[in-house]
């Protein structure tokens, strides 16, 4: 499916209507609470993910099957009166034009999870403003989504989302939660968000279009012609990263797409990959087994 991206938005109230951008599943789990089966969790669980599904994020019109499907799983370890602590982990995927496959876009764990939340209380978004900690998170990685899609069909096509969800990490700062400050290490949304509209790593930006665009989406027409341009794109990846080695991009490149690129060249058309095995191997040693399985 091919959704060509035009970059007018309108970002402030949030107004249900139909057919929104979103289509996220959400999963809320407290086993380790001890009150798994407490009221409030599944409440919590049923508000966020009317929350994110009917908000309209953009001014921009989605049929239903071009919004976008994610996750987001929510996992609580801590919960005292109205004050909750864990972890989030935010997933997107993307079609591929012309076949049945769905490409993983962006799998990001964070375990700066922190919020106050009164049952049955309204979630509503401005990113002009905090109100709440909890609503700020779920801001970002919805606008974090939107841009890293755009990304993958329209050159730099995410910036206006990148920049909306810096406008939160601004209004966020205020507050005394962990995540939003560039102190708060190097996996925070901070950084995330930082590096993102960084011209430092816009090479990981212009190789995400490139895989998935000049990549993925051509190889029902010409797979080894497919094949050729993810292998230059992950190549012009390990040129970013002999700059700026193991940086989090990439790491969070490679936790979405490791099997994906695994698969793609352990089959099909035979195309000249030794040079892209070996930059594999220097930007992401950990999946060091995977990029073994891949034989030329």
């Amino acid at each position: 499916m091919n959704r060509v991206f035009v970059l007018l938005f309108m970002f402030g109230l949030s107004v249900a209507a139909g057919a929104q951008e979103l289509n996220c599943q959400v999963v809320v789990n407290s086993e380790k609470t001890g009150q798994a089966n407490a009221s409030v969790f599944k409440t919590l669980q049923n508000t966020i993910s009317e929350f994110i599904n009917q908000t309209r994020w953009t001014n921009r019109e989605f049929l239903p099957q071009e919004r976008i499907n994610c996750s987001m799983f929510i996992n609580i370890n801590s919960y005292d009166g109205n004050s909750f602590s864990g972890s989030i982990q935010v997933q997107s995927s993307r079609p591929v034009f012309g076949s049945t496959m769905v490409s993983p876009v962006f799998n990001f764990n964070d375990d700066d999870l922190a919020f106050e939340y009164t049952e049955y209380e309204p979630l509503e978004f401005s990113p002009s403003q905090f109100d709440s900690n909890l609503v700020s998170i779920i801001g970002y990685y919805v606008y974090t989504i939107l841009g890293l899609d755009a990304d993958t069909f329209t050159e730099q096509g995410g910036t206006p989302y990148f920049e909306t969800a810096n406008q939160i990490v601004g209004t966020a700062q205020q507050s005394s939660y962990s995540g939003w400050k560039g102190t708060d290490g190097n996996r925070s949304r901070y950084q995330l968000n930082a590096n993102l509209l960084s011209n430092t790593y816009s090479g990981y930006r212009n190789a995400l279009y490139d895989y998935h665009r000049n990549g993925l989406d051509v190889m029902h027409m010409s797979p080894e012609e497919g094949k050729e341009a993810i292998a230059t794109a992950l190549i012009d990846l390990e040129r970013m990263n002999s700059r700026r080695p193991n940086s989090l991009l990439l790491r969070t490149f490679f936790d979405a797409k490791a099997d994906e690129v695994e698969q793609i060249f352990s089959g099909g058309p035979q195309v000249n990959i030794r040079e892209v095995v070996d930059a594999l191997n220097n930007m992401a040693p950990t999946f060091s087994e995977k990029w073994g399985n891949i034989r030329f």
